[in-house]
């Protein structure tokens, strides 16, 4: 029979509740992309000293380190309009609660399911769906066009979608995960 330890005092649980406050507060001083806006004017190789310098950085793991490595540089290698797309995006992200992060993760995941012409028909329709107000998405979506150009599994995809909070859409737009 094993016993549970002792149970945590007050003092000791005030003191948890404080650093969960203080990690809150920390977490909601840094939004995403921060650290890119702060660097991105920057020459990459200045970038790559900027990011190898930064503390956060160097705490990761190096797997983790090196796929940041090769996304600055991929980031950095983009005109300053994919660039700020981009962060907009990652501002977006950040504001989702953690259902809705989940469910972009696996609507996204479906669509890399699907053929790559039902794919880049599924991304236009998406493209064009950020572009209207939450109520107009639902009426294309249950339109006649949608359900004859759609399948009901698509129509259901573009759904989940048109009800995440969507970043505006911007023309010459690349295929990305929803987290970048």
């Amino acid at each position: 029979m094993m016993l549970a330890g002792p149970a945590p005092s007050a003092a000791q649980g005030r003191r948890n509740q404080r650093n969960e406050q203080r990690q809150q507060r920390q977490q909601q001083q840094h939004h995403a992309g921060d650290w890119l806006r702060r660097y991105k004017n920057l020459p990459p190789d200045q970038q790559q000293r900027a990011l190898e310098n930064d503390p956060q950085f160097r705490n990761l793991p190096p797997e983790r380190q090196q796929r940041l490595r090769e996304r600055l540089q991929r980031f950095s290698s983009l005109p300053p309009q994919q660039q700020d797309r981009i962060l907009n995006r990652m501002e977006t992200w950040e504001h989702l609660t953690p259902e809705q992060k989940e469910k972009a993760r696996g609507v996204f995941q479906e669509i890399q399911q699907l053929p790559p012409e039902r794919r880049q028909r599924m991304e236009n329709a998406i493209r064009d769906l950020r572009a209207m107000p939450p109520q107009q998405r639902q009426q294309v979506i249950n339109s006649d066009r949608f359900k004859s150009e759609f399948s009901p599994q698509e129509r259901e995809m573009l759904n989940g979608i048109s009800q995440l909070p969507l970043a505006p859409a911007e023309a010459n737009h690349e295929n990305e995960s929803p987290e970048e």
